[in-house]
């Protein structure tokens, strides 16, 4: 079933404040997970909805939390996100960061205690509408081994950055250090079906296409040895040097209902008119952008497409036709709404 987007954003908002966010940070959370969904990244949007409110009744995370931040620096801050809702902190993080950026051409945050936040480009994109540039990082709970290993140690640690174009969309790029994301896993798990080879390992390091094997097991890097060395990059700057958990020690949002998970995320911005005129580098990012597209094609190949482009043109048509929101998902938000007394009426 599609869904329109505006009513799903009051939803998710009025879900949230009944689980006792402030109206401002429902709204902000609101707009944060349905991003998600709006490209088209269905497995970080409203599916995941349930379980962030789940652990708000369980008191695992603060509805009301601030986030602290720590300047010894003039253009750099040490984030404590409070146990907060990992979306709002992320969000007041950059929009402290976009201030220091337009003053001093560059800067950085490292932030601790927050929570699984949905997509990096969604901050990564906000940064692209002002004319900047984010580079940003988090860690998330172990499900993928080490090169030659069996054991789970780091997440699938995704690293994003957007870039601002004259096409009328942004370069995106936010990609997981293992073959695919965690979420296509737990989503072939929801629907019931298989998951390809390579994709990731069963619990005794075996190759698996079972789902439910795969999430008890290891999911495999991305390019080998590279994916490894890009997860333990990600892995350093979330989670070592923002002062967060590391590997093991990070709660997993699905099945550690007893404690927190204390996520690390890292951002660097760029103020893009620290070191061109904004105008003139959408120009060259959008020459670049028809140099590649104007290359030779390989056979069955229609068109060359650069990153961004696809989630691009599904936000196009999921704005125009509306969200599909699974089955499994619609009746789980039909539950939520009953349990938290929000009216729920297609």
């Amino acid at each position: 079933m599609r869904i329109p987007v505006d009513f799903l954003l009051n939803l998710v908002a009025d879900v949230a404040q009944a689980s006792g966010l402030r109206p401002a940070d429902a709204g902000i959370f609101a707009a944060a997970l349905l991003d998600a969904d709006i490209h088209g990244v269905y497995t970080h949007g409203i599916m995941r909805l349930e379980v962030y409110m789940r652990r708000l009744r369980l008191g695992l995370i603060d509805p009301l939390a601030e986030p602290r931040f720590t300047q010894v620096r003039p253009a750099a801050l040490a984030v404590d996100a409070c146990n907060g809702m990992g979306h709002v902190q992320a969000v007041k993080t950059l929009d402290r960061l976009m201030d220091l950026a337009r003053e001093y051409g560059t800067a950085t945050a490292a932030i601790r205690n927050s929570q699984h936040f949905g997509t990096l480009s969604y901050y990564c994109n906000r940064a692209a509408e002002k004319d900047m540039i984010l580079f940003a990082t988090t860690n998330t709970p172990p499900s993928m081994a080490p090169t030659g290993g069996a054991d789970a140690f780091f997440g699938t640690n995704p690293l994003g950055v957007s870039f601002p174009t004259d096409k009328g969309f942004v370069v995106r790029i936010d990609l997981a250090t293992s073959t695919v994301a965690r979420g296509k896993v737990i989503a072939a798990k929801r629907r019931g079906g298989q998951i390809p080879e390579g994709w990731a390992l069963d619990r005794e390091g075996n190759p698996t296409t079972d789902p439910a094997a795969a999430l008890l097991g290891t999911m495999l890097p991305m390019a080998g040895h590279k994916g490894y060395a890009l997860a333990f990059l990600v892995e350093a700057l979330s989670g070592v040097l923002s002062g967060a958990a590391v590997g093991p020690e990070l709660g997993s949002m699905y099945t550690d209902m007893d404690r927190k998970q204390d996520t690390g995320h890292f951002f660097m911005l760029v103020d893009i008119a620290s070191l061109m005129e904004p105008d003139l580098f959408r120009e060259r990012m959008g020459a670049m952008i028809d140099a590649v597209k104007a290359g030779r094609r390989q056979p069955g190949c229609e068109e060359i497409l650069v990153p961004g482009e696809m989630s691009h043109r599904r936000a196009l048509e999921n704005r125009a036709q509306g969200i599909p929101v699974e089955d499994a998902t619609l009746r789980e938000l039909r539950e939520l709404c009953a349990t938290l007394g929000v009216p729920f009426s297609l």
